[in-house]
């Protein structure tokens, strides 16, 4: 079946990165002879307004009985936080509307969770491969406090990984590094930074029919694949394709111990840790009544109290 490529492209994603991508995909696209209509970001959030006007007046669920002449196909090229911001734009649509994604970002952690490659041409192949789509399980949350709701295509962190994250994305130094694709070492920088100052705080965690109290948590994650802050691997066994979330939380401890764990999570031995604990469930209620930074997918929800539902949702991604 032939293919329209509707292309949404972040072109500032890494420094750049996105508007060099598409070029290349453009390229490729004219040399195939592959219909295409391409749409540059301007601002902030213009993302959604393309996507919810495609899902509106363009884009059609797959369906093998499908008899369309040439079915209409959403790409996105820009990082996990474009990513996000066009899977939430969607969440109203029907969910059997596939998404193609073209990693252009400094993390690109769910291309690493969902085996996309994260070199341009490479993705932009297994695309042009992909027969169907494939069902995807993304985090679907609800913020009771603050009466919010969203979905999540990586994680959502409270403490630690969102203090961290905000510390990167407001450091000088992630744009120059994202210059030499070296982005993931300014969440280095920022880890070390914020390890001198964060603080432990009480959560309640409820899930398979349990509940937890833990009085000085320091990183608190809900994550649907491996990865986190470009390419930690902080929960092995998660994947994208079970109907699962897998929850990390790592107790405050002194730097020592601090520094030993950070050795044993690039050893990838970290799971052995008395301070780490790793449990899987299908839904999740976490609470902190102390005021935390929180994040989903490395964009900041805010620095107050919380009270999470978390779940899973299906969603079709093209690769």
């Amino acid at each position: 079946m032939k293919k329209h490529f509707y292309l949404v492209v972040n072109k500032n994603a890494g420094s750049g990165t996105g508007g060099k991508a598409a070029k290349k995909i453009i390229k490729q696209l004219t040399l195939l002879n592959i219909d295409y209509t391409i749409f540059y970001t301007g601002y902030a959030g213009h993302e959604i307004e393309l996507t919810q006007k495609l899902a509106a007046e363009t884009l059609i669920p797959w369906s093998e009985e499908m008899t369309v002449e040439s079915f209409p196909l959403l790409v996105v090229l820009g990082g996990d936080g474009t990513l996000h911001s066009v899977v939430n734009a969607l969440a109203d649509f029907d969910a059997a509307i596939p998404l193609g994604y073209i990693p252009c970002g400094s993390g690109n952690d769910f291309a690493r969770g969902a085996g996309i490659d994260r070199q341009t041409e490479k993705a932009f192949l297994q695309l042009l491969q992909a027969e169907k789509p494939q069902e995807i399980q993304l985090i679907t949350y609800t913020e009771a406090i603050q009466e919010e709701q969203g979905l999540a295509t990586n994680n959502v962190g409270i403490g630690l990984d969102a203090a961290i994250v905000h510390a990167a994305n407001t450091s000088k130094s992630k744009f120059a590094l994202n210059k030499f694709n070296l982005g993931s070492f300014a969440y280095i920088f920022s880890i070390l930074k914020v390890l001198f100052t964060q603080k432990g705080f009480p959560v309640l965690v409820e899930m398979n029919g349990k509940s937890y109290e833990f009085d000085r948590a320091f990183l608190c994650t809900v994550t649907n694949h491996p990865y986190f802050g470009g390419g930690v691997a902080i929960a092995p066994a998660a994947d994208v394709r079970k109907p699962l979330l897998d929850f990390v939380l790592v107790e405050r401890i002194n730097l020592f111990k601090i520094f030993w764990l950070i050795i044993l999570l690039i050893q990838k031995k970290h799971m052995s840790s008395k301070y780490f604990h790793h449990f899987q469930s299908s839904k999740i209620r976490i609470v902190s009544t102390v005021p935390e930074y929180v994040h989903a997918d490395g964009e900041i929800l805010g620095n107050r109290s919380t009270d999470f539902s978390f779940n899973v949702v299906s969603r079709s991604f093209w690769f």
